[in-house]
């Protein structure tokens, strides 16, 4: 009887050496004459411990942590192949490491555990059970379903789903459309990548129901362009879901249709901006459209439009399978249900942490993220990507929860928290801000392309002490300006981080010598 060894092929695990870990395994397997079957899952997210390699056995799956050719022959000689625990990289049952038994996993729930591309394997934990429910529901039924569970967009906006989709399905039009936002360009995020290198039938089921649900047959999948795996896996299991009968002109004998396909983004931060993904898939330079008329109503090719967030439409399958209600069990407020966050930047267990709304940023940088990586002070923290404010020490016992951010400035964006000891030079962050925006604007609004322009050159006179004070004034000023002026969030939250270091860490902006 063959054994099951399990190798992730995601993003992470490959550049770590996964694929050479995976041949030596197989190699030395054969060498020593030992039947093993080598299966290669995606990831648990546990990204500090990759390329983790599991071995099932009848107690369950004993993992092998950050795992290395060269390792493989005393691997062997350990008994590693029979769960055996005489190497020091074993970390016994990986169901039972705390990082994984503390969380909540509902969009996660097959990550790590599946081939990613095996249909059989997606079918036998759940899959496609939401969508062979929602084959039986009329559209407003299942948008009802989605409105029950208080699910939010997980890109950031948080708009409330249900609500989008019922702006679409009122529309009226022959054509409607279902895009999916994977242009995931945050710094510190990677939870959409890990849905579609570990579960991509998950986003596909996903965007079927959401056609369902507003009478959509064509939906699309704007991925980043820097995802190869993403993209490589995504068309896999695309094919494989038509060759099943889960997508196309007559699913599952329904007589209802669906078509998907993925599209390469145009390698701009802005195209993840909704209406300048729209521009981009069009087929033109990507920039942001005024909005109203919003997408729902006059989107893609003028059409009605929903334009979701993977993880958004990630978390359809479950909400179709267990019920709106179930999925809003969990949560606090109006946040409900789970949320991927993504523990990135100077942290000893970066990885990828599901959990319901509630707990405190504090909590997760310590009993997840297990400090920082250096064991230096943490100093301070950037959640919801570049446009994120820096929350310092005192405001990391806030709760993670869309309005407890809101109230104090912050904001929880896609989930991405990059931690920084205090080494790092605040000053330099707040200038890094407005120096993204100048790179990454579209440059169609006066206060975005102009503003973060001289947004670098006030900041760069403060640091130099040149009328230090009169041009602090300034600065506060384009800040509001661009807050209050610009016409998407990149200009409208570029001031955020750079406001937090003038209010939290003002000394770090000033030049050396001055004072407070």
């Amino acid at each position: 009887m063959s054994r099951r060894i399990y190798v992730p092929c995601d993003t992470t695990a490959l550049s770590l050496g996964a694929d050479k870990v995976a041949e030596a395994i197989r190699l030395e397997a054969e060498k020593r004459d030992i039947p093993v079957e080598l299966i290669r899952n995606g990831s648990r997210g546990l990204l500090w411990l990759e390329p983790l390699v599991e071995i099932e056995t009848a107690k369950g799956r004993v993992g092998y942590a950050a795992v290395e050719p060269g390792q493989i022959s005393a691997l062997f000689e350990a008994g590693f192949v029979n769960g055996n625990d005489q190497h020091p990289s074993c970390i016994g049952l990986v169901e039972a490491l705390p990082y994984l038994k503390k969380q909540q996993r509902l969009t996660f729930a097959r990550a790590g555990i599946t081939d990613p591309v095996s249909l059989k394997d997606y079918e036998s934990l759940d899959g496609y059970q939401g969508l062979k429910k929602a084959l039986k529901l009329e559209p407003q039924q299942i948008v009802d379903e989605v409105k029950a569970s208080g699910l939010r967009g997980r890109g950031g906006a948080a708009f409330p789903t249900g609500i989008k989709w019922e702006t679409v399905l009122d529309t009226a039009s022959e054509q409607k459309y279902i895009v999916c936002n994977a242009d995931e360009g945050d710094s510190g995020t990677f939870a959409d990548r890990l849905v579609m290198e570990c579960d991509p039938f998950m986003l596909i089921e996903g965007m079927t129901i959401a056609g369902l649900a507003v009478r959509a047959t064509q939906g699309y999948i704007y991925l980043r362009s820097e995802y190869p795996v993403a993209h490589r896996l995504l068309n896999e299991a695309i094919d494989k879901a038509y060759q099943a009968g889960y997508l196309g002109a007559n699913i599952l004998g329904s007589g209802k249709h669906f078509e998907l396909e993925v599209r390469l983004g145009a390698g701009a931060y802005i195209c993840g901006e909704e209406t300048a993904l729209l521009d981009s898939l069009e087929g033109k330079r990507g920039l942001v459209r005024a909005k109203p008329p919003l997408p729902a109503i006059i989107g893609l090719f003028g059409k009605p439009t929903v334009v979701n967030n993977v993880l958004s439409l990630a978390a359809i399958p479950y909400i179709l399978d267990k019920g709106g209600q179930a999925y809003a069990d969990y949560g606090m407020g109006r946040s409900r249900g789970t949320l991927p966050l993504q523990l990135a930047g100077n942290v000893r267990q970066g990885g990828l942490v599901e959990l319901a709304f509630g707990i405190t940023l504090r909590e997760l940088m310590q009993d997840f993220g297990n400090g920082t990586l250096t064991g230096r002070p943490l100093k301070a923290v950037q959640v919801g990507g570049p446009l994120g404010a820096y929350m310092p020490a005192s405001q990391w016992d806030t709760p993670v929860d869309y309005e407890a951010f809101s109230a104090i400035g912050a904001v929880l964006g896609h989930g991405g928290v990059v931690m920084f000891d205090d080494t790092v030079n605040m000053g330099e962050q707040a200038r890094f801000s407005m120096e993204f925006c100048k790179v990454e604007s579209c440059g169609k609004c006066t206060p975005c392309r102009i503003g973060s322009t001289r947004g670098v050159e006030v900041i760069d006179r403060i640091r130099r002490g040149n009328s230090a004070d009169k041009n602090w004034m300034l600065l506060e000023d384009l800040c509001e300006t661009m807050i209050d002026g610009s016409l998407c969030a990149m200009g409208g939250m570029t001031p955020f981080p750079v406001q937090s270091v003038m209010k939290y860490f003002p000394d770090e902006l000033k030049a050396r010598g001055e004072s407070a």
